[in-house]
């Protein structure tokens, strides 16, 4: 698990910063229900997404488990950040019109219970927008890394915590239908083979965890064998959600 409060001070700029922000707040946007009058930022780090939700007649709270997220959030927030795990939320049952789970699911070892707080804090026609399959993000769009790497991500896709299915069903075990969805660009986020590279070694790249010490080696030669080592490939292209509650019945 990355290290949230070391990371906090340098999180924003290393995550495509501001470009990044404007196209995540944009793809929520669209599918936000006009009449959004209260919303919850679950995860929302630094705050830099979040204040672009900020709308007249809106209430933004952000929720974040790091002291060092929540202590930058805090001066991005007028509405107010507080501290708090996905899977316990400090707010009400069916108080707010939606819950955002950006970046999320894919860091839990179980999407379920957070899938379940998003629900219980939703009135009726609320809308829960997360983002899945977050690991295909920088797949989407064809290229030679995403051909070389293709074998090991089919593994671990269908394994993944924020697999589209597995968050669908989980979904409307809670009441919750899918209503729409979208796609955004992760600007400034694609990466070259070599970086491809380091990141493996450096295990931070979650489908490659899993595989034997043999398979990451010919992954890392197959990486390395592709030309313009320093030239990044296309942007992760990542694929929002939108799930409302009809009815309640919790």
């Amino acid at each position: 698990m990355i290290d949230y409060d070391g990371e906090a001070g340098g999180y924003d700029t290393s995550r495509g910063g501001e470009a990044r922000a404007a196209a995540t707040a944009e793809a929520v946007e669209r599918l936000l229900p006009a009449e959004t009058s209260a919303l919850v930022d679950v995860a929302c780090g630094t705050g830099i997404v979040t204040r672009r939700l900020s709308r007249p007649g809106r209430t933004l709270l952000g929720v974040d488990r790091s002291q060092g997220m929540v202590a930058l959030a805090s001066g991005r927030l007028p509405c107010g950040v507080v501290r708090g795990d996905a899977m316990r939320l400090p707010i009400g049952s069916a108080s707010v019109d939606a819950v955002v789970l950006i970046w999320l699911l894919h860091l839990l070892g179980d999407a379920a219970p957070a899938l379940a707080e998003g629900a219980r804090l939703l009135r009726t026609g609320g809308v829960l927008l997360t983002t899945v399959d977050k690991d295909e993000a920088d797949f989407r769009t064809a290229s030679d890394v995403a051909s070389v790497t293709a074998p090991a991500r089919r593994k671990h896709a269908a394994r993944a915590t924020d697999h589209f299915e597995r968050v669908g069903a989980l979904a409307a075990s809670h009441g919750l239908d899918m209503v729409g969805d979208t796609h955004f660009a992760g600007i400034g986020q694609g990466r070259s083979p070599r970086q491809w590279c380091e990141q493996i070694s450096a295990g931070r790249v979650s489908w490659s965890r899993k595989a034997s010490p043999a398979q990451v080696a010919n992954l890392r030669r197959e990486l390395s064998s592709l030309p313009d080592q320093d030239v990044a490939r296309p942007d992760p292209l990542y694929r929002l959600i939108a799930l409302t509650c009809k009815v309640r019945s919790f």
